[in-house]
């Protein structure tokens, strides 16, 4: 599983550490991700995603995990974020 985050998109990069002495030598900045669990009201359960800091600062912003998806667009959302989307939209047009 890649480390990237389900709801931003974030994922590892790479850079250089930078001696003093300007010698440089690669290394990665690893995404904080976290296993965070987000209730749903419209698919009456829980949710379980690996997402990254900013991306539960984004959902709690938006109003949760429905309001969240219901505002943004599927070109912005990663693959497996979008499924959960489709399932959200269909739960809430068949109540």
């Amino acid at each position: 599983m890649t480390r990237q985050c389900d709801i931003t998109g974030k994922k590892v990069m790479t850079g250089n550490n930078v001696s003093h002495a300007n010698n440089k030598s690669r290394r990665t900045f690893a995404v904080n991700l976290q296993e965070a669990t987000f209730l749903s009201e419209s698919l009456g359960g829980k949710v379980r995603l690996r997402v990254s800091t900013a991306g539960l600062r984004t959902v709690e912003k938006n109003g949760g995990i429905d309001a969240f998806l219901k505002a943004t667009p599927h070109r912005k959302l990663t693959e497996s974020i979008s499924r959960l989307k489709r399932q959200v939209e269909k739960k809430m047009v068949s109540e």
